[in-house]
């Protein structure tokens, strides 16, 4: 965890990996393995490891995964296999910790590391040691923490597992840190730093840097804490990582302004806003501007506050901005508008007939005919009127169907809101272009517009060919997803042609002649997973998918090379048997644990021309 001191204080992340477990957590996993379970047929330690992989991967219901860790607990106690028995106990831990029963979280975690260090299994004493801490610091017990985060480093230290040690020590200095414990603290991010160092870690290294500078802003060392921060700024700059950098500005700005450096504070803030307004980083851009006028505010200078607050709210509204959207919410108005105004004009029509037939009284004949006059006009403009309206309700629908999904489009207008969803097996896919930042800074808004919707009107097509459904585009970022709604069968292999095709595509702009200043290289990321969809907002509104699938396949397309596509296990496993890949290895991702990663090996040019 970077810095966690007050509650506005920003969380910057979390490093707790453990050698033992490298694996992700995998709930489609469990729920095939439930059917073993169920059928009750494993015997012996099989039945142990069909226990152990169920209480591992089991994360939509806590109470099965806590029936699944106790069997397995009371099994491997009987036929004494204490590395299953262990295991269970460490899996009991956890789960009793996300239940929030701390304190059967905290005896099932002594146990897993007596048994462990019985058995000699190091990783795992140690990891015990590091959730022990983890649940003191929760509850606020700093001794406690800060006493068992050192039992686990002292022990992780006799194993090779460098990158387990290195982050457990840096939880523990933040804990220091967030403790006000600021020269312990800067001992242990020395230490956890070299080690990052030894591993050239980069991201360990950033993060490491971070903290040490939020130690000298803490004891008024500003010098060394721009100096920290701006190296750990460049380390995210060179992995054009912008997104915690303008966060670690934000984090300057609330230290400095609670130590009254008000004018530091400001200056933060706006380096903050700078690099937002840079990448186009829209949610950043959104909460710096609300940052600086609250420090305006405080100020005294209304005018200042006033004009970055109306700067916070456009942003903020842009972070769901789809033209579309827009163009929708001006027709549903003009709808709205044109019912108002036949009911208008109805009434006044209705005024004048009133009026006739007064008049009629004493001149009728001539009457009769100025009202079948005016009765036939008034229902030649409703027919025209109706005509119209109905138009208009055709061109919303059709530009509702533009934006949402038809099942999600016609719940909208069903309901007038959409349920969220959940799907068990979504396959997501994420580009973005290499260098594309820097070549947008050339261009005008016209010429910048026109160069992505050259690419993404091309990448539009090819998911519609291939049966996917595209959810949003982010700058030069676009983002797709397959297996959403009735669209199910084979979305991963439909997937990984859509990518193929859109690779290709982009290789074969480079040789064209007439758009060589348009060309670039193009990263590509998929995952395969659960995830939730639905409708966010309730007038600038936008389809949208969320989940630890959609963060990890774009962290698979942050991990690829350019012209490559990197998959995740999960997509591997549903297509390696149509399609040749290239295993990568366990590779380290921030925030998170190693994950398997595969190249596509097919080649991209022909399988374009084939098509």
């Amino acid at each position: 965890m970077i810095f966690n001191g007050k509650a506005y204080y920003l969380l910057m992340g979390l490093f707790l990996f453990f050698s033992w477990a490298v694996i992700a957590q995998d709930q489609q996993i469990a729920d095939s393995l439930a059917k073993i379970y169920l059928a009750d047929t494993l015997k012996g330690e099989a039945r142990l490891e069909l226990l152990a992989e169920l209480s591992f991967n089991e994360t939509n219901d806590y109470q099965k995964n806590l029936q699944y860790a106790n069997e397995l607990i009371q099994l491997s106690e009987e036929q004494g296999k204490y590395p299953y028995l262990s295991q269970g106990y460490f899996q009991k831990g956890s789960t009793d910790r996300l239940l929030g029963n701390t304190e059967e979280a905290l005896e099932a975690f002594f146990k897993c590391a007596e048994i462990a260090r019985k058995i000699n299994k190091i990783s795992l004493e140690g990891s015990a040691y590091g959730a022990i801490a983890s649940v003191y610091s929760m509850t606020d017990n700093h001794k406690n923490a800060m006493l068992y985060y050192n039992k686990a480093i002292a022990t992780l230290r006799k194993d090779k597992d460098n990158l387990a040690l290195a982050s457990t020590i840096l939880n523990a200095g933040d804990a220091l840190l967030t403790n006000k414990e600021y020269d312990s603290a800067l001992e242990y991010f020395k230490e956890s730093g070299e080690l990052f160092e030894q591993l050239n870690y980069a991201t360990g290294k950033a993060y490491n840097l971070g903290n040490i500078g939020m130690v000298y802003a803490n004891t008024g060392k500003n010098e060394l804490a721009e100096k920290n921060i701006n190296e750990a700024i460049r380390i995210l700059a060179e992995a054009e990582d912008y997104y915690p950098i303008s966060v670690y500005l934000m984090a300057m700005s609330d230290i400095y302004l609670e130590k009254g450096e008000w004018q530091a504070a400001i200056d933060y803030a706006k380096r903050s806003l700078t690099l937002a307004k840079q990448y186009a980083l829209k949610d950043q851009i959104s909460d710096a501007n609300l940052k600086i006028s609250e420090l305006y505010e405080q100020s005294g200078d209304s005018l200042l506050s006033y004009k970055y607050y109306k700067a916070h709210i456009t942003f903020r509204d842009s972070v769901l901005n789809v033209k579309n959207v827009q163009q929708m919410a001006d027709l549903r108005t003009n709808y709205e508008v044109s019912q108002k105004q036949i009911e208008v004009d109805l009434l006044d029509q209705r005024r004048i007939n009133q009026r006739n037939i007064a008049i009629a009284t004493a001149i009728a004949l001539f009457l009769i005919g100025f009202i079948a006059i005016g009765l036939f006009r008034r229902n030649t403009f409703i027919r025209k009127t109706k005509k119209i309206i109905e138009e208009e309700r055709d061109r919303s629908d059709s530009l509702l169907l533009n934006i949402l999904p038809e099942e999600t489009a016609a719940e909208l207008k069903r309901n007038g809101a959409v349920k969220a969803k959940k799907y068990d097996s979504v396959t997501v896919l994420f580009t973005d272009f290499k260098g594309f930042t820097n070549y947008s800074e050339r261009l005008s808004p016209e010429a910048l517009v026109e160069t992505v919707s050259f690419y993404f009107s091309r990448f539009d097509d090819i998911v519609e060919k291939h049966g996917l459904e595209k959810i949003k585009t982010i700058g030069d970022a676009y983002m797709c997803a397959g297996g959403l709604h009735n669209n199910k069968k084979d979305h991963a292999v439909r997937m990984i042609l859509a990518a193929i095709e859109i690779a290709a595509f982009v290789e074969e702009t480079k040789k064209d002649v007439s758009a060589t200043e348009l060309t670039f290289d193009i990263r590509i990321g998929i995952n395969t997973g659960p995830v939730v969809a639905g409708v966010v907002g309730t007038k600038k509104f936008a389809y949208d998918i969320w989940g630890d699938t959609v963060n990890v396949a774009s962290r698979m397309e942050t991990m690829s090379e350019p012209g490559k596509i990197n998959i995740g296990e999960n997509t591997y496993e549903l297509v390696k048997e149509s399609f040749e890949c290239e295993y990568r290895g366990e590779i380290a991702v921030k925030n998170r644990s190693a994950i398997k990663m595969y190249f596509i090996k097919s080649n991209i040019r022909e399988a374009y021309i084939s098509k």
